[in-house]
């Protein structure tokens, strides 16, 4: 046989090896690298008793590693922001268990990436072969389907083919457009905007904020401790637990990708008050943790939004992810990105019920993203309005 794969699931990244791991992942972004997963798995945000079980697939083509599968086996839909509790309710309504599912995806990280780390260009063949073994995994371990999360296009399409149904949804994503400073960024705004975020930012500093970026060997020890209490105070208050991602997590992060880290902290007199963790390479920043120990107006739009568009700018970045949800992003040059997702079900009644909510689903995502870039601050010419 011409393609000759065989394939192995394996219960820790360890077991693949970060040289194996990273000959698959070598073009990946770093929310893909072994020292990123590795991190989740080695400080327990995952495993044991967390709801997320590593079950990641390995393929071989003629014995030789040419893709790796990050999955995991799931008994709860949290942690994912591709939202299924609907899906869940309805398994439940009829007596099925909709719990444990397969995932494939980056944990705790809505971001969109390669879910198929492969030395391969053309994965038709791969995804063909995947899918197949992973319906044969869904039947062996009474498993209810399998979900791509946050996958790229060319890849949801292949999935498509192999009757993985593709869903959308949408995120707010910043461009840089070849900006030389914020000011241009800000020029290409609509005066009424420009001159509101001018506002939020002179109200940070009006209020005694100092604001400072640190990257790489910057980012001391004690910085990331601060930044974790930020992080767990914040998730505490909002959503009752202490956070996904626990302190080792963090700790390990700053001793294995450094260079891969955007550390932005906020002082008053001194004293730290709160703190935005982003992770970035040579293509994208990626902004997804957030805590502050004190409520302090505008601060969140300026650490998570305004110093990320200024470190892309200064970095030559071309996209700026700072995490899913908020329509508050769009007012401030945040552009409506599509995101893609694909689902089996084992069971084909609820397949095809599924297939059918995607259906009617469809429709109303593609209008929500119509209406929300007609939000869009942009100048429509640059003669339109002159600036303030």
């Amino acid at each position: 046989m011409k393609d000759a794969y065989s394939h192995q699931f394996v219960h820790s990244i360890e077991q693949i090896g970060r040289d194996t791991w990273q000959a698959c992942a070598a073009f990946a972004s770093p929310l893909c690298q072994y020292s990123f997963l590795h991190a989740i798995e080695a400080s327990g945000s995952v495993g044991a008793n967390t709801g997320w079980s590593p079950s990641h697939l390995i393929i071989f083509q003629h014995k030789r590693p040419v893709a790796i599968l990050p999955l995991y086996k799931k008994t709860h839909s949290y942690g994912e922001y591709v939202f299924d509790f609907a899906w869940a309710n309805t398994y439940r309504q009829y007596g099925l268990n909709y719990y444990p599912k397969l995932i494939c995806a980056i944990p705790f990280t809505p971001v969109t990436g390669p879910r198929i780390l492969s030395v391969r260009q053309d994965l038709s063949a791969i995804v063909a072969y995947a899918c197949k073994i992973l319906d044969e995994k869904l039947i062996a371990e009474g498993l209810s389907s399998m979900h791509w999360l946050f996958v790229d296009n060319p890849l949801s399409e292949l999935l498509q083919a192999q009757q993985q149904l593709m869903r959308l949804s949408v995120q707010f994503q910043w461009y840089n457009r070849n900006y030389t400073s914020f000011d241009e960024f800000l020029l290409g705004l609509n005066a009424r905007k420009r001159k509101s975020i001018r506002a939020e930012r002179r109200k940070v500093d009006n209020q005694g904020i100092v604001i400072k970026r640190m990257h790489g060997a910057a980012i001391m020890a004690d910085d990331m401790d601060f930044f974790y209490q930020c992080y767990q105070q914040t998730y505490l208050k909002r959503s009752g637990h202490q956070g996904y991602l626990n302190q080792a997590f963090f700790t390990q992060l700053l001793s294995s990708m450094s260079d891969n880290l955007l550390l932005v902290l906020a002082y008053r007199d001194n004293c730290p008050l709160a703190g935005a963790l982003f992770l970035y390479d040579q293509h994208q920043l990626n902004g997804r943790y957030w805590g502050a120990i004190e409520d302090i107006d505008q601060l969140h739009f300026e650490c998570c939004y305004y110093q990320g568009i200024e470190f892309c700018i200064e970095q030559n970045i071309s996209c700026f992810n700072p995490g899913t949800q908020g329509e508050h992003k769009i007012l401030r040059g945040f552009e409506p990105t599509y995101c893609y997702s694909n689902h089996h079900l084992k069971e084909l009644a609820f397949h095809d019920a599924v297939s059918r909510f995607i259906d009617s689903e469809t429709p109303e995502i593609q209008a929500y993203k119509q209406d929300a870039d007609k939000l869009l601050p942009f100048r429509k010419s640059s003669g339109e309005e002159s600036d303030d």
